[in-house]
Formats: structure tokens, sequence, C-alpha cells
């Protein structure tokens, strides 16, 4: 198969990201994922892997673990999800930086290549048709398939790490076919309650799911007692040693950096190269998963803690893309990151009055907000959560058939409203609307952030 093959058959392999209408239980397994990875050699197997769940930031704190990891001289794999334009950003590698010059990548430096993507899945594509065929457990999904690419090619090129950011939940996750050095578990709030359950305690006991190893490691964000509850319960039944943001790893703002106090010793001086104070709450939580590297025999500098936030670079997350207008991208799909997100935007980006002199960095006269949700989400939540920071709201939706349709998100607004039927129309409506003080914020999900970095204006 050449690429646009490989493309197209990924495609045709059943896609729970794209489709709601399954049941959560009956149609994941984590039998079937096994089953698959012993029919191509455990690949899973020796790997040293970080693995990170929960509800908001789990990709940003594996950017952060990955970038530190890269500074201190480590290759690591990295695998996230969902991708924002390429599927191939999901499966990337950063490898230490050589020479002097020291030069970094761009937005998804290391992600796979076309050439090593397509020898992969040409190479697998018999297994995978002869399983399909035989479906012991099922057809396989193109997430698992794709978390066996991944294992697959982060084995073969013998990273030092691996850093895992698992799908829906966490418990049945195809990523938790493997097992992990350390979890991580990133702030838990409601999310695919459809899907994990409607009580706090229900989702985190799905997410907490990656706690298995005897006698492991957990680090978590601070946590809701309901949460918390079940996450402590999780670590007593296999002996996992548990250390918790704000009680055995503290953090405090000054002025323009922010202090870890860490497992092992403090580190002073930090800079974020990522927008908001929630991204700086997953610093402190990538921080202390790396510093607790220590228990296994791996220590890392304190020089390379401060160079990978300094350098970390995750797009779609509070990213400005544009300066005049300002152009803001931002994948909050759930009520708990749409109120983070409405906080970081009043904090870092200031409202100017109607009459001011020249433009500043980072402020704006009118916001214009372009919104699209999955049908899936909180859509009341949101809607209303945002609606108090727009002047101006341009509803749209992704080419997705999970995306709810505007005329549903319309009845949630009081601001003037435009319904477009694209992102492609929300983008080009958005560039004749605003003027060059004015703040463009695009959010509500991933697709609609993807779609619009991708659409040329």
């Amino acid at each position: 198969m050449t690429y646009p093959q490989v493309k197209r058959y990924l495609d045709s392999l059943a896609n729970y990201e794209k489709d709601i209408n399954y049941s959560y239980q009956k149609t994941l397994t984590l039998k079937r994922i096994r089953d698959f990875l012993a029919l191509i050699g455990n690949p899973q197997q020796g790997l040293r892997i970080i693995h990170i769940a929960g509800t908001k930031g789990k990709g940003s704190t594996c950017a952060l673990v990955a970038y530190i990891l890269r500074e201190a001289n480590f290759s690591v794999g990295l695998y996230t999800s969902p991708h924002l334009n390429d599927f191939r950003e999901r499966i990337r590698i950063l490898r230490p930086l050589a020479g002097k010059a020291k030069k970094r990548g761009g937005d998804f430096e290391g992600k796979i290549s076309q050439g090593k993507l397509t020898g992969l899945v040409n190479e697998l594509e018999p297994v995978i048709n002869k399983y399909n065929r035989r479906a012991k457990y099922g057809r396989l999904s193109f997430f698992e398939v794709y978390t066996a690419l991944a294992f697959l090619y982060f084995k073969r090129q013998r990273v030092n790490f691996v850093v895992l950011e698992t799908g829906l939940g966490g418990r049945l996750d195809a990523t938790n076919a493997a097992d992990s050095l350390i979890c991580g578990i990133t702030p838990l709030s409601f999310e695919h309650v459809q899907k994990l359950g409607n009580t706090l305690a229900k989702i985190a006991a799905e997410k907490a799911g990656i706690i298995k190893r005897q006698g492991g490691i957990v680090i978590s964000a601070s946590q809701a007692p309901e949460a918390r509850r079940v996450i402590l319960a999780r670590c007593e039944k296999f002996q996992a040693r548990l250390y918790e943001v704000g009680r055995q790893i503290k953090y405090s703002k000054i002025k323009n950096s922010f202090v870890i106090q860490g497992l092992n010793r403090d580190y002073k001086n930090l800079r974020l190269n990522l927008c908001g104070e929630h991204q700086i709450a997953n610093a402190v939580l990538a921080v202390g998963l790396v510093e607790s590297l220590s228990f296994c025999g791996t220590n890392v500098p304190i020089l390379a803690m401060q160079r990978g936030l300094k350098h970390v670079v995750w797009p779609g997350r509070c990213e400005v893309v544009h300066k005049r207008p300002l152009i803001v991208l931002d994948g909050a799909q759930n009520l708990a990151s749409a109120r983070v997100l409405r906080r970081a935007i009043r904090e870092n980006f200031v409202r100017l009055p109607d009459k001011q002199g020249p433009i500043l960095a980072r402020k704006y006269r009118k916001l214009i907000l372009v919104l699209g949700i999955s049908s899936d989400k909180d859509i009341a939540g949101i809607c209303k959560c945002l609606d108090s920071l727009a002047d101006e709201v341009i509803l749209t939706r992704a080419d997705t058939v999970r995306a709810a349709t505007v005329e549903k998100l319309a009845g949630y607004f009081k601001r003037k409203l435009h319904l477009t039927s694209s992102v492609k129309e929300a983008k080009l409506l958005a560039g004749q609307i605003a003027q060059k003080e004015d703040l463009i914020l695009v959010t509500g999900s991933l697709f609609v952030v993807g779609e619009f970095r991708n659409v040329k204006r």
C-alpha cells in the first residue's frame, strides 16, 4: 500500500472517537488488544512507560513530561490523542538535541514519517485482517491498531521512555494493555458521562484503572474528595505509593515565574511556554512524574526540568496563532475546561477600553467566539460558560458525525449570533468581522480547532 492507501485503510477501521453510538462496557475490552499484541510479539513489553489518565490536561502533561525528558538527553516516545490535523501527530519521538545550537523542531516535532507508518501498516495488515476474520473478541478498532503500531515503532526505535496518554477512560483503554513505571492522574471532572458514569466516583474508577502495578508509583493532581477517595482505594489495593499535588508536591507563583517544592528538592525560577494558570498546575504534575523516576533509578537534573518547561510546545491549547487580530485556539471540550479557558482569557488577554492609544500585545477590544461542540458533551454548560466572554458568536460544526448542530447551540447565547455550516465558513466569516484590535477565540472541540488550523484564510 502507498501512504494514501494506508490512510484509507486505517480510516476503514471502526473509530469510536467519531462514532458515539456504541456500548462502552460491551464494545471495549482489553482482551482484544492484548490478544493482538501477543500475535505481533508483545512490543509493549520492556518499554519504560509513564502512563497518564484524567479529564483535563492529559495531553499537556504528557507533552511536558516528554520535553523535560528530552532535555535530559533521553529519547522519548510520545503517544497522544486525538490529533489536530494529521494522525501521524499521535506517534512522535523526541530525541536529544544535538550540537551547540540545539535546534528545536516545530509544532509536532518528531512525528512518525509517512514512510515509517506505511511500512508498519504494510507489515501488520495481513495480521490485522487475519485477526479480524477470526474476531474472537471482536474486530480491532482504529485506536487499538494505532496503539499497537505505536508500541511496535517505539520498541524498534529503542526509545528510553514512552509517555502514554489514555484515550477514553483508562480501565478499558487500549493503552492499558501495557504496564507502566509511573502512573499520572490529571484533574478529574465530568466528561463522557454516558460512557464512564454519571458520578465523579464512577469516572474516577475508570480513570484510576491504569493503576495496576503492585507496589507502583502514582502521581496525582489535586482532586475533589469524591475522586480522591477512589484513587486512594485503588492505590491501597495494589500497595502503590501515592504522591499528590497540594500535599507532598507544592507550588507557588512569584511574579512571572513559579516555584515547585518537589519530592526530593525545590525547583526555582521556573517559566512555562504555555498559557494559563491551569498549565502551571499541569507542569507541577509533570515535574512530579519525572522526579518520581528517581525511585526507578533515573535522576533528572534541575536544568532539564527548567528547559523542558520553557521550551515545551503543545498546539491547540490556548495557542496564539495570529496577533492582529489576536487568534487564540483552545480545544476546551468539557465544562471544566471551558471554565479554565474563560479564566485564562481573562487573566492573559486584557480587554481595552473604548478609547485607547496604540494596540499592545495581548490586549483586545472585541472578542469573537468561534464555537463548535460534540453532541455528547455538556452543551448547555459550555455555552453558558463562554457566553459571558463574547461580544459576537460564530457557531459552527466540525466535519464529524459527533458534531452538534449549530441550531442546538444557538439557544444558549444572548450575544449577536452567526450560524455557519462548516469550520471553513466560520473562519472566513471571523476574518471578515474582526478588526486588527479584536480577539478571535476558537474552541469547544479539538476537531474544530484542528480544522481551523488547517484551513487557509
